[in-house]
């Protein structure tokens, strides 16, 4: 029998799962889909405190939002990176003082140890300023982080797995019947893709589903019960790079929303996100025309040169399940997180994850790990300071170097490549033989450990989830992978 059957392979499921199974529980995460294939890979790639939910007075929310950027950071070289933020100053918006005074709170509600504070820039005639129209004079800039988000989930389920998780991608709850008596626990059916459905037995059940949380607990439980949950979906748009120097943009928009236009994956620039509530959860989000109108409309406020559609070389939108409160506005309501666990005598325990952001995961997973420890005689608190599979290579910058001097015959963007997504692992890939090109860019050695190692299943999985590769091929090329890819897993 199970200690934790966790369900939900997005990054609060995944990281839960990894804290079990670190503190010695017998821990199964499953995935209907694949790993972070919905809301935790449609973020805005930010490892950040959240300046502009000072001014909904969240302070707990940004303190410990602070300190946990500054912790992953720390912890994860090849998953995270710090990035510069540069925020022009519109007149006719907040007055200059107001901002200081919240980059101020920013800089102080946790200590700085890896970022720079924030201070004032001039833009005219400079850097930060090109791209910007010329109208913006003055701005200012602070520190947060960049996140590769699909690859974190990924590097936390791996992470689990290694620590004695079992882990399975498509693979659904279907029905979950709670057993009372002397043992109490949970009966869960599982169905896996193109497989039989099998059962196993858990004393605990987690509910991680992220936006479908309270339709798991209907459908699958046999509990419906309202959402405490409001559904809030985000729209992001890539186009080709705009500027060469490698700080992103905070750009406030007059209906008070703001719109982040980062540097992404060297190419290209990332402007997002919407704030669009909707009431009717569907299995995957779709970006709405109006979405990716007012993206483009509220960048060529800002950018001298206007986005249009034509620019748009990919689009991506995913729900943010966010707390049910009171707030009007969809971009007031909290980003924290709600921990639910209902737990009696001689009752299978459950635990009902609500809520949650990329930043506050690690948080959340040790809150979520110690209410149920306690009931399954588990271990204590471990991930504070751990770095997930492949941290431990050090400084970034130093390591790409290093394993460029050691593998002179390989192709220098790809040790780069290698080295941001699979951090100190990138040696052993480098060691073996490529093996034939794909499509450019792309091994048949690559797509061989993707499949037999990293869970891919289809080209998606690999162009768009462990990579982002998708962004640089043809219809053509992206088939071409997508044939590789089922020829490896005959």
């Amino acid at each position: 029998m199970l200690d934790a059957l966790v369900v939900g392979g997005g990054i609060n499921g995944a990281g839960i799962a990894r804290d079990l199974a670190g503190r010695g529980q017998s821990v199964m995460l499953v995935e209907r889909d694949d790993w972070a294939s919905h809301t935790s890979s449609a973020s805005s790639k930010m490892i950040h405190g959240g300046l502009r939910y000072l001014e909904q007075y969240a302070f707990g929310l940004v303190r410990k939002s602070l300190q946990e950027r500054e912790r992953l950071l720390k912890a994860n070289p090849h998953l995270m990176q710090p990035l510069r933020l540069v925020l022009p100053h519109d007149p006719a918006q907040r007055p200059r003082w107001m901002i200081r005074l919240g980059l101020f709170f920013y800089d102080h509600l946790a200590p700085l140890g890896l970022l720079p504070a924030s201070g004032s820039e001039q833009l005219a005639g400079q850097p930060y300023g090109e791209p910007l129209q010329a109208r913006f004079t003055h701005g200012f800039a602070y520190s947060d982080g960049w996140v590769d988000d699909a690859r974190l989930v990924w590097h936390c389920v791996l992470d689990a797995r290694q620590r004695g998780a079992r882990a399975q991608s498509r693979c659904a709850l279907v029905k979950a019947e709670r057993i009372d008596g002397a043992t109490p626990h949970w009966r869960a059916t599982l169905q896996p893709e193109g497989a039989a459905p099998f059962e196993v037995q858990a004393r605990a059940l987690v509910n991680a589903a992220g936006p479908w949380a309270a339709e798991l607990l209907g459908q699958a439980c046999g509990e419906a019960r309202p959402p405490a949950l409001r559904w809030v979906q985000g729209t992001h748009i890539v186009i080709p790079r705009r500027w060469n120097h490698g700080a992103g943009y905070l750009l406030q928009n007059p209906d008070g929303r703001v719109l982040f236009a980062l540097p992404y994956q060297d190419d290209f620039t990332l402007l997002g996100t919407t704030d669009q509530e909707i009431t009717q959860l569907g299995r995957r989000a779709q970006a709405q025309d109006g979405e990716v109108d007012y993206l483009c409309e509220q960048a060529s406020r800002w950018l001298r040169e206007p986005v249009t559609r034509a620019d748009i070389r990919w689009q991506f939108a995913g729900i943010r399940p966010l707390l049910a409160d009171e707030a009007d506005d969809p971009k007031a309501i909290t980003r924290d997180y709600r921990l639910d666990l209902l737990a009696a005598p001689g009752q299978a325990a459950r635990l009902d994850v609500w809520g949650g952001k990329i930043t506050t995961f690690r948080l959340l997973a040790e809150q979520a790990a110690d209410l149920i420890s306690p009931l399954l005689g588990g271990g204590k608190a471990w991930t504070l300071n751990a770095s997930l599979p492949g941290g431990d290579c050090g400084p970034l910058p130093a390591f790409i170097e290093q394993l460029r001097r050691e593998f002179p015959h390989r192709d220098p963007q790809l040790i780069r490549r290698w080295a941001l997504a699979h951090g100190s692992r990138a040696r052993a890939l480098l060691q073996k033989e490529p093996g034939t090109e794909v499509v450019p860019g792309i091994s048949s050695a690559e797509l061989q450990d993707a499949v037999e190692h990293e869970d891919v299943k289809s080209a998606d999985d690999f162009l768009w989830r462990r990579s982002k590769l998708g962004l640089r091929l043809s219809t053509e090329q992206r088939d071409a992978v997508e044939r590789a890819v089922q020829a490896l897993m005959r």
